[in-house]
């Protein structure tokens, strides 16, 4: 929870969507071990995300 209020810092430069998908991505990165790849952050996310959001993103 304390990953999303410092991205609300960033609220004013990004939409809510792309700040919402920034926090399922960094919420992946930080629950991983070891190597960090699109395929393993894809693995990672829980509802909302994709392997083709985080291409995107």
């Amino acid at each position: 929870m304390e990953i999303i209020n410092l991205l609300t810092c960033i609220s004013p430069v990004f939409d809510y969507t792309n700040i919402y998908r920034l926090s399922i991505i960094t919420k992946s990165m930080l629950s991983m071990s070891g190597r960090i790849t699109m395929l393993g952050v894809f693995r990672w996310i829980e509802k909302g995300g994709s392997y083709r959001t985080i291409q995107h993103f």
